[in-house]
């Protein structure tokens, strides 16, 4: 029996049960049915206690698609509007995200469209309407995540970072860390990257991955997201969001994917002057797989999590010994980590504790971080840029106050930002460089966020 299947479950899992035995499912709707939306959609279809009332996407075939692949049944997602699938517990696919944000009785919308300017729209309608928002748009969260976050909190609901991704992992390990009473010296996450990458263009990215003609054709891939991947964007705008998420401080470099596996987080990732190579303690890193030759990093980190602590007694440094709690040289830094992330599979976390807890998996407080285009060849006045993960700039991550003092064009903003002067290769492009649409919606919230308090 169903019941019997459940019993004994307790925590965020027993809630979920509770909620569906008393016919009482958090109601969830789903913006982007890309590869992530698609992986939250097989794990919500077996998760008791949610119901997935719409999903939106700019094509309704490709939603429906995404429902098949991540193995739906065509008889769940038939229904021809909210009303019907609230009232038969199925599910509506739809073209308009408005639509299923207003909808009747919605709790949850999870928005996955990767777009930042869409994003930004669906979650303040979202926020609007009362709806607690998972953000999976990171790009988003890192340019008006601060705003959207205190827009939320004035409408009596959550808004927060996506589990699953890095970026609400991360935070999770810090709050571990604190909580235990260890100070945090770094916290980040694993990627592949080598001297150079950061001037990889879509046209070179599968070489660098080892992707054949055959593979790319048959897969789902995306070029410009594996050139930021690649490129080093990706992981500045991920550990943007860790920043205003937690208080950590970027470096002034900004980061230097030091290579390092499991067994050398430790003793790489401590501060200069004790061995290590950070600028200061109480920052983000990002480590990478490969050495710079390409050889890859024994033990390495290149899909999970880590942070680094510091034994804040000698009793401590003592008990690391003691229970055998890798450390450093020095006995007193010692790294926990995450080897993977399951990406939406995981979702589903932030979904049950936004709904049943009122509680955010990371969630922006301030606007400490910045990630700044920075050109990838010597770029000419009249260009376009074409933002992330394309042919003209990557992003550097920044600390706030440097890049305004810098006056430096955040990434996010840098698509169809038209060049006023030349912009050297590898140099940071400005404010003043580009002719910057002001009245564009994106543009407009950026600099509301830039008037928040800082702290």
């Amino acid at each position: 029996m169903e019941g019997e299947k459940h019993r004994g479950w307790s925590g965020l899992s027993g809630d979920l049960v509770r909620r569906a035995a008393e016919g009482r499912p958090v109601r969830v709707g789903l913006v982007g049915a890309g590869k992530f939306g698609a992986m939250f959609l097989a794990q919500a279809l077996r998760t008791p206690g949610l119901h997935v009332v719409g999903v939106c996407d700019l094509s309704v075939e490709r939603a429906r698609e995404s429902l098949r692949r991540s193995g739906w049944p065509e008889e769940r997602f038939g229904a021809p509007d909210a009303h019907a699938a609230l009232r038969h517990g199925t599910t509506w696919v739809t073209d308009d995200p408005f639509e299923l944000v207003r909808a009747e009785g919605l709790d949850v919308v999870v928005e996955a469209t990767g777009s930042a300017h869409a994003a930004a729209s669906h979650a303040l309608e979202a926020i609007r309407w009362g709806r607690h928002v998972v953000m999976v748009t990171v790009e988003a969260d890192v340019l008006i995540g601060p705003l959207l976050a205190r827009r939320a909190r004035e409408q009596g609901v959550v808004y927060t970072l996506a589990y699953g991704d890095q970026p609400a992992l991360v935070c999770e390990l810090v709050d571990w860390a604190r909580v235990c009473g260890f100070p945090v010296v770094c916290a980040g996450k694993g990627t592949r990257y080598r001297p150079g990458y950061h001037f990889v263009t879509p046209d070179e990215v599968w070489e660098h991955y080892g992707f054949t003609q055959e593979m790319v054709a048959s897969g789902d891939y995306n070029a410009r997201m594996f050139t930021s991947f690649l490129d080093g964007t990706k992981s500045a705008i991920e550990m943007a969001a860790v920043v205003n998420a937690t208080g950590l401080m970027p470096q002034r470099r900004g980061l230097s994917f030091p290579p390092a596996g499991v067994d050398t987080l430790a003793e790489v990732c401590r501060p200069r002057r004790v061995g290590g190579i950070l600028e200061h303690a109480g920052t983000v890193e990002v480590v990478s797989s490969l050495d710079p030759q390409g050889r890859s990093v024994p033990g390495d980190l290149r899909w999970g999590v880590f942070v680094v602590v510091e034994a804040p007694s000698e009793y401590v440094a003592r008990c690391f010994g003691e229970y055998g709690i890798p450390t450093d040289s020095s006995g007193r830094y010692a790294a926990l980590y995450r080897p993977t992330h399951w990406v939406g599979l995981e979702v589903g976390v932030s979904v049950a504790k936004a709904a049943l807890r009122g509680e955010a998996t990371g969630q922006p407080f301030a606007r400490l971080a910045e990630v700044a285009a920075t050109a990838k060849r010597d770029l000419q006045a009249g260009e376009v840029l074409d933002g992330e993960g394309g042919y003209t700039v990557f992003g550097t991550l920044l600390p706030a106050s440097e890049a305004d003092r810098s006056g430096v064009l955040p990434v996010g903003l840098s698509s169809g930002a038209r060049l006023r002067v030349p912009v050297r290769k590898g140099s940071l492009v400005r404010l003043e460089d580009v002719e910057l649409d002001e009245g564009h919606e994106l543009v407009r919230l950026w600099k509301q966020v830039r008037q928040l308090p800082s702290g």
